[in-house]
Order: structure tokens, then C-alpha cells, then sequence
């Protein structure tokens, strides 16, 4: 059985992303390297997500681990 994800943060990452480059999103808010994985997820369950953004920029990136549009922040960390 899966554990449950650990809000690493009560709000997004702000971060800069590019086109292009493939990033692996922690899922499980245990990651040191926030918002990014670092290997921390090891026996809990949660896989990483793969991703690659629609174009270089600032992206705000989910901290809360509760967002409905991984790995972007939607607003979720407001409800907590």
C-alpha cells in the first residue's frame, strides 16, 4: 500500500523550465531537491512524474502534492 504524499510546501515552486528538457516532479513531498525528485520516494508507493513543459518560462509548480493538473499548481494548497 502506497503511503501518503507529504505537503513539502503550502504553495507552488515558482521555477524556470525548458522547452524541451525532460523533469521528474516529486510526488511524494519528500524530496530535498523540491519540487524536483531526488530519490526520496524509495518504498513509499509513489512514483515520480515525468514531464517536459509546453514552453521555457516560470512555471509555478504544485508543493502541496494535492494539485488536479500535476505537476502545476491549480490552487489546491488554498483548501488545506
Amino acid at each position: 500500500m502506497a503511503e501518503d504524499p507529504i505537503v513539502a510546501q503550502t504553495g507552488p515552486y515558482q521555477v524556470d523550465l525548458e522547452e524541451g528538457k525532460s523533469y521528474f516532479y516529486c510526488r511524494c513531498g519528500r524530496s530535498k531537491k523540491q519540487p524536483f525528485c531526488d530519490g526520496s520516494h524509495k518504498d513509499t508507493g509513489i512514483e515520480p512524474l515525468k514531464f517536459s513543459p509546453p514552453h521555457s518560462g516560470t512555471f509555478n509548480i504544485c508543493g502541496c502534492k494535492d494539485t488536479d493538473d500535476e505537476p502545476y499548481c491549480d490552487g489546491s494548497h488554498n483548501l488545506l
